[in-house]
């Protein structure tokens, strides 16, 4: 099995977010539950502590990968 790299990861863990936006990780644990909370809504399931990549910049940036 090969080590893949950050672009090819399908999940950001809140360690990952609370660097790639300057908060902490604690913030960047609630900021993953109210996301998840989103999909879970809309009938998706979730994995605790971590958000779709794809999830993540569409919300934060406004625009997919």
């Amino acid at each position: 099995m090969t080590n893949e790299t950050n672009t090819n990861k399908i999940f950001i863990t809140a360690p990952e977010m609370a660097t790639l936006l300057g908060i902490s990780v604690g913030h960047a644990y609630k900021m993953i539950r109210e996301m998840n909370k989103e999909l879970e809504k809309s009938g998706y399931l979730v994995i605790a502590g971590k958000i779709p990549k794809g999830y993540f910049e569409k919300r934060w940036f406004g625009y997919g990968a």
